[in-house]
């Protein structure tokens, strides 16, 4: 058996190989956030794709969470109901449903990336205000947010908690928390977007407490039988911003907090970071943090071959992989690469005699 498609354990349930789908998101959900047969389709190919973990794009747990108005959520019973469909089809091919929950802070309310206005949506084109740190926004175009005080802080924790009961509810067995891309929980833990001098704020542990108080409060939800992931922006890729050290330290406090695994990404926190993109650019990062924090991790970004993915599990680097645009490119990347390096065959019966 190759280390890519041997299973992975995380608490109750386990993973058939060590191939996941990285968040990606869509921009094409319906009214009030609910997924819609695109979701359906674009997660359940990759499932019938061979990949042992599907997570969702960023997935709001409020309403003024969403990046765009075309984001999906997590904030209303409806939204159970919508996704139920999604998480069955995945879990029946033998993946792992997963969702990804996040709050877009500072950079929410935007318009999608394939419209031709650009930066923040207005009230009149069902934009809305954000809130974030503080009251500056991301950059010149977005809209300026309301700084969060006590009330609106518990607020975000406790929509953290109310949507990881949703999640389960909606059958999903993992859920993933959003702490990366300076999105409202980065924005918090990097100096770079968090200037506050009150114990959200200030030194290293002051602007971890959110996220941490969010990982608890998950936790708590969810019970001791389901993963919760992290991810996290391992470094800002700007001098003064946050660090893989401070990572190290937050992916410890973190797993004291009931996390199980750390989904290894980076940047976004500023447009001024100078990122040297390329094939596994960030998995030095996940073999850092999992080596010094003692921690699962996942590594992510411009993972193309087999034989590269197979080389980061079986060298110790990180105990999962995800894959993002080599997924859209090829849905069958999972079955392609077991084949290639001798892995047993997982094609779904109905393609099996063509393909298999």
């Amino acid at each position: 058996m190759t280390a890519l498609f041997s299973p992975l354990t995380l608490r109750a349930v386990t993973l058939p190989n060590r191939v996941a789908v990285a968040p990606m998101c869509q921009y094409s959900a319906g009214p009030d956030g609910l997924p819609t047969d695109w979701h359906l389709v674009h997660l359940g190919t990759r499932a019938v794709g061979g990949a042992g973990l599907v997570l969702t794009e960023a997935t709001a747990v409020v309403p003024e969470g969403r990046i765009s108005p075309q984001d999906t959520g997590l904030w209303s019973d409806a939204h159970v109901d919508a996704w139920r469909p999604v998480t069955a089809f995945v879990a029946a091919q033998g993946a792992l449903p997963a969702v990804q929950l996040a709050h877009a802070g500072f950079k929410a309310s935007t318009h999608r990336p394939w419209s031709p206005q650009r930066g923040g949506v207005p009230d009149t084109e069902g934009g809305w205000s954000p809130v974030g740190p503080g009251d500056e926004p991301f950059v010149a175009g977005y809209r300026r947010p309301t700084a969060l005080d006590e009330t609106g802080l518990a607020g975000v924790v406790e929509a953290f908690a109310a949507a990881a009961g949703r999640a389960v509810a909606a059958g999903f067995e993992a859920v993933e928390i959003h702490a990366a891309h300076g999105y409202l929980l980065h924005e918090f833990l990097s100096p770079l977007t968090n200037h506050r001098t009150d114990r959200w704020g200030g030194d290293r542990a002051g602007r971890m407490r959110l996220t941490l108080a969010v990982a608890r409060a998950v936790r708590a939800t969810v019970g001791e039988d389901v993963p919760v992931l992290a991810r996290i922006s391992a470094t800002d890729w700007v001098p003064g911003g946050w660090t893989v050290e401070d990572s190290v330290a937050l992916a410890g406090e973190l797993a004291h907090a009931g996390v199980d695994l750390v989904d290894c990404s980076s940047g976004g926190a500023s447009p001024d970071a100078s990122i040297p993109v390329g094939p596994g650019y960030q998995v030095p990062l996940a073999a850092r943090i999992r080596r010094d924090a003692g921690i699962a991790t996942g590594a992510v970004g411009v993972i193309v071959e087999p034989e590269q993915a197979e080389q980061i599990v079986a060298s110790g680097e990180a105990d999962l992989v995800l894959l993002g645009r080599e997924l859209l490119r090829d849905p069958y990347w999972p079955h392609r690469a077991a084949a290639k390096l001798g892995a047993a065959s997982s094609w779904p019966a109905p393609y099996l005699r063509a393909v298999g």
